[in-house]
């Protein structure tokens, strides 16, 4: 049966596999060695770092899987020949649902990524120059429409 399952450390090398096949499919602005840095990082870093949920189609195959941390969605990638099918929105509705992500940071370079957050209801909130480990990748960061907005420290 279909669905989002837990996963464990066993299943990293599965999933980096599926983020770089992902990532050759939609981020066209990296380059192989972009992408070379990154992998390892991905596999023995990043992952870890995460609340990962993966989605198994009917066979038990994975399809996708979604990484988040403190309210944010760090990291959701579909396989390219799974895209469109809607595993996506599903990853981003229990993302939202159960471990009560409200925002996201998407790279301005991924227009794909940009318009599937904004059709499932999100907003470009702001934007940084660097990605997250300082490189020039520009972030927009987006966060739920219907969310509350963070408290403000008093």
């Amino acid at each position: 049966m279909s669905g989002i399952f837990t996963t464990n450390e066993n299943e990293f090398d599965a999933i980096t596999e599926l983020w770089e096949a992902s990532v050759r499919a939609t981020h066209d602005f990296l380059s192989d060695d972009d992408i070379a840095w990154l992998r390892p990082r991905i596999r023995n870093e990043y992952l870890a770092a995460v609340t990962l949920r993966v989605f198994r189609d009917d066979a038990g195959t994975l399809r996708g899987f979604l990484g988040v941390a403190e309210g944010n969605v760090e990291m959701l990638f579909v396989a390219p020949d799974a895209r469109r099918q809607g595993i996506g929105a599903a990853l981003l509705a229990y993302a939202v649902r159960e471990l009560d992500c409200a925002s996201v940071d998407v790279n301005e370079q991924n227009p794909q990524a940009l318009a599937f957050y904004r059709r499932e209801g999100f907003e470009v909130t702001g934007r940084s120059e660097l990605d997250g480990q300082g490189r020039p990748f520009p972030l927009l960061h987006m966060r739920l429409a219907t969310a509350q907005p963070a408290a403000s420290a008093v």
